[in-house]
Order: structure tokens, then C-alpha cells, then sequence
């Protein structure tokens, strides 16, 4: 099986820039928590974009990220985020070559 990955870019509302990182905060701790399927799941801010966020997703396959989105803290965000968030672009990944965690498979 090969892995799944997601490039998440999320652009915020104007002024929802701490809400929403607290509620991906809160997120992050229940896939820390719950979820030995998501192999990373980095969030980050944007330099020079502060209403801009980007994810970087890798799950061990598909029915790991599967398994994310039945997550309640998972449906948590996405019911919450529409709050905060102006525009989703995703770009679904097929990872092929690079440096990954010991034991993660290309």
C-alpha cells in the first residue's frame, strides 16, 4: 500500500486568523491523540500571507485518511470552518521519491 497525502491552502476572513488557529490547535491535539494512521499533519502560517494557512497531510493510505475524516475532531473542523475560512484549495498527492519518517513507506 502506498501512501495518501493532501496540500491543504486555506485563505481566512479577515479577522478570523485566532479562531481558527485555535480551533486547528484543538484539532492537532485529538489527531496526535487518536490517529496512529496520520503519519504527519503539519499546519503552518504563511510568511508575508497572515491570512493564510497551509497543511501538509500524509496518512499511511487511503483508509488511514479515511479514518481521519470518521474522526470527531475531524468533523468538528470541518462543520466549525466555514466560520473562518474564505477559500479551500486542495491538491491531492501521490508521493513517489524524497526523505520521509523511519518506517513511512514511498
Amino acid at each position: 500500500m502506498s501512501n495518501y497525502g493532501l496540500f491543504v491552502r486555506f485563505t481566512l476572513r479577515a479577522g478570523a486568523s485566532e479562531a481558527f488557529d485555535a480551533l486547528i490547535r484543538e484539532t492537532t491535539a485529538g489527531i496526535q491523540a487518536h490517529e496512529p494512521g496520520t503519519l504527519v499533519y503539519a499546519c503552518h502560517e504563511v510568511a508575508g500571507a497572515p491570512n493564510q494557512r497551509v497543511f501538509f497531510e500524509l496518512y499511511a493510505d487511503q483508509a488511514a485518511f479515511e479514518e481521519h475524516e470518521r474522526q470527531p475532531h475531524t468533523r468538528h473542523f470541518l462543520s466549525e470552518r466555514a466560520k473562518y475560512v474564505e477559500k479551500t484549495e486542495v491538491d491531492r498527492l501521490q508521493p513517489y521519491a524524497g526523505k520521509y519518517p523511519a518506517g513511512v513507506e514511498k
